[in-house]
């Protein structure tokens, strides 16, 4: 992923030093075991990792030559180590130490990505508790609906990214799997214990059956649910983008002093953060596809998986935790304007309280279509007039044989439409 859209713990997590270490460690904790197991002599792990280098030029310069990254790994590391390096890798497949630091560089990232989720839901919910009783209008085809208020809106992403969270710890329980089992994963030439040894060093848990491979079934899953929580971000991006249109203006992303818009116009206020989350939101999205082809490989392994993995596994975690602290500061600085929403809200002069309307009718005995049309021939009115819905329906003699004014003006009402905000609150925070 380019620095723009990178972070610093993130980027670290996939940066080869991390990488490298890990591969160290594992070749270090099976060798461990194996000293216990007595197959190989007791101190061997720690006189390795006294001279033990990671250098990354040299592990570079080597694999040009032999065209394999775990060799040159390995010849790299003996070079500083010496003799007892010869130990290292005594039964392991070159996926043993690949899958297994690949899977806990997910772990850590499925951590990182935890946190900003965490980070993200707090900013949700302190916005939809500020504004829990800001009517709104709400919309269907981007045409007004009933009202609803800002609050209500808000506590809807809330309550899909809490949901996401629960995918997320779900594919991060996935992809927490270490396999040391050797070649075609039958543990001929490796004792199971060591693969319990490392699995427990790493916090991971052993594989139950591998082929030569970690079952890439595990990665699909986790990378559809970065999927998924990257549409939930773009879902909510669009939703401020919409609302900060200019002829609607009921949200703006927080305009920075000194901040330029247009290089052309001096008075652009644009949501660029929104807009770039959303276009993120496609890429990660993207790498869904891969991973789940990924899952079908040849007999006990391939390694067609690898290329695709070594490009998406990096950009789709940075840019996901990227685009999670991008979101968190933009609710934590979203100007809210209540007095646009109330405008907008009465822009139809009532009309959004149609159904309650219709629905007291059926109340008093008439049937819902005749209802619906007695309703919806003065909505039309209001439509083509711009009066007010009250007195186009006080107009109506017909309607009144069923309602009386006062009973029109109550559903009118806004407190009508939104008596079950509490209730919804509740449900949702508790």
């Amino acid at each position: 992923m380019i620095p723009r859209y990178s972070r610093a713990p993130m980027t670290e997590v996939w940066s080869d030093t991390n990488k490298y270490k890990i591969w160290l460690d594992i070749e270090l904790f099976a060798c461990e075991a194996m000293e216990q197991l007595g197959t190989v002599p007791k101190g061997t792990a720690k006189k390795i990792r006294s001279k033990a280098k990671i250098n990354i030029n040299r592990i570079d310069k080597i694999e040009r030559e032999v065209k394999h990254d775990v060799i040159a790994f390995l010849t790299s590391v003996a070079e500083y180590a010496g003799p007892p390096a010869r130990f290292l890798h005594q039964g392991l497949t070159s996926s043993d130490v690949l899958d297994t630091a690949f899977n806990a560089q997910l772990s850590e990232s499925s951590k990182l990505i935890e946190k900003e989720l965490n980070a993200l839901l707090k900013a949700i919910k302190k916005i939809a508790m500020k504004h829990k009783h800001t009517a709104c209008i709400g919309r269907s085809h981007g045409i007004h609906a009933e009202p609803t208020t800002f609050g209500i809106k808000m506590a809807s992403f809330y309550e899909e990214f809490r949901r996401n969270k629960e995918r997320l710890l779900l594919a991060q329980k996935e992809i927490s799997i270490c396999a040391i089992s050797g070649a075609v994963g039958n543990y001929a030439n490796i004792d199971p214990k060591v693969e319990i040894h490392v699995a427990k060093k790493l916090k991971l848990q052993p594989e139950t059956v591998s082929s030569q491979i970690i079952p890439r079934d595990r990665h699909a899953v986790y990378f559809s649910t970065l999927a998924l929580i990257a549409s939930s971000i773009e879902r909510l991006a669009t939703e401020i983008r919409h609302l900060q249109r200019t002829e609607v203006l009921e949200v703006e992303e927080f305009f920075s002093k000194g901040q330029k818009g247009s290089s052309a116009m001096p008075h652009k206020r644009n949501p660029v953060l929104s807009e770039n989350l959303t276009g993120l939101a496609r890429l990660v999205r993207g790498y869904a596809q891969p991973a789940l082809e990924n899952v079908v490989l040849w007999h006990e392994r391939d390694i067609s998986h690898s290329s695709v993995e070594r490009v998406m596994a990096p950009d789709a975690n940075i840019a996901i935790d990227f685009s999670l602290a991008r979101m968190t500061n933009i609710i934590s600085n979203l100007i809210v304007y209540p007095k646009n929403m109330k405008k907008n809200l009465d822009k139809l002069k009532g009309l959004p309280m149609s159904e309650g309307l219709m629905l007291a009718l059926t109340q008093k005995g008439l049937a819902r279509e005749k209802a619906y049309k007695m309703i919806q021939k003065n909505a039309m009115i209001v439509w083509k007039t711009e009066e007010e819905f009250l007195d186009v329906l006080l107009k109506d003699k017909d309607l009144k044989n069923f309602l009386n004014t006062s009973e029109i003006k109550r559903i009118l009402t806004i407190d009508h439409a939104l008596r079950r905000t509490n209730h919804i609150f509740k449900k949702v925070f508790g």
